[in-house]
């Protein structure tokens, strides 16, 4: 029997560059006996996040039937959740940053980015997969990845097609996100789990310091969840999803029926 009551969840995590099998390690010892319906885990989890070369990004890409695919599927097993986690995808000699859906034994989806920060424009082809919402263990989900947050079309396009809550893999280096995702959960009435790191990578020319405080924001901009900003962190909250369907804000306005889009460019 399918309840509104869903328990989702991030991890935040502090991969060593490179050490996929350790990085695996290490998140399993986090979820312990934990169960959930959601778990989101941050951009490109396993691998590390500053590349100094494209045979770098090339050696630690993946397809959806290979060593990460095998282990998101293991802990959607243990935990009974759908698990959002954020890799490295190759397909046709192209290398884009992804996320993956998955639950229980299955590959939902993946997300390719649509939005590249930085010198991300070096080493990945933008995304180009339509933004998509699937419904799983009861609930209606949508993937962004870190950068996407700054464009309000993204979530404002996953409301649009039904999203409940959106899975948000991060890896932030700018103090800004955060209390974006406030304004943007209010602004579409959407659970969002913003999944960061925490660390420091400092790689050829680059040092880059991520700034943790990976939260969960429910659809009237209350946060739920905040972690902290340099600790490894593990937390899952209660919500109910139906609460993301109204869009009502008072008796007389609704945020999706009221827009004027042919004053819209």
């Amino acid at each position: 029997m399918q309840t509104n009551k869903k328990k989702i969840g991030y991890i935040q995590n502090s991969p060593l560059f490179g050490e996929k099998e350790k990085n695996f390690d290490k998140i399993r010892k986090l979820v312990g006996n934990t169960t959930a319906d959601l778990i989101v885990l941050p951009e490109l989890f396993a691998t590390g996040y500053t590349f100094t070369s494209q045979e770098e990004v090339e050696k630690l890409s993946e397809s959806t039937q290979d060593e990460t695919a095998n282990f998101l599927k293991e802990i959607s097993l243990k935990t009974g959740a759908v698990i959002v986690a954020g890799f490295i995808e190759k397909e046709n000699g192209k290398y884009y940053n992804a996320s993956m859906m998955v639950y229980q034994n299955k590959v939902i989806d993946t997300y390719r980015k649509i939005h590249l920060f930085n010198k991300e424009k070096l080493w990945f082809t933008p995304g180009n997969k339509p933004l998509s919402v699937h419904k799983f263990n009861g609930m209606k989900m949508g993937m962004m990845i870190c950068f996407d947050w700054i464009f309000p079309e993204v979530s404002r396009s996953l409301a649009l097609s039904g999203a409940q809550i959106i899975a948000h893999p991060c890896n932030l280096v700018m103090p800004y996100c955060q209390q974006a995702m406030v304004t943007r959960c209010l602004e579409n009435r959407i659970f969002a789990v913003t999944a960061n790191r925490i660390g420091n990578e400092k790689r050829g020319t680059d040092n880059f310091t991520f700034t943790g405080g990976s939260q969960i924001t429910s659809f009237d901009g209350k946060i739920l969840s905040s972690a902290p900003k340099d600790k490894i962190f593990f937390d899952v909250v209660e919500v109910d999803r139906n609460l993301a369907d109204n869009k009502m804000i008072n008796e007389y306005n609704d945020i999706l029926k009221d827009r004027r889009k042919e004053f819209y460019q």
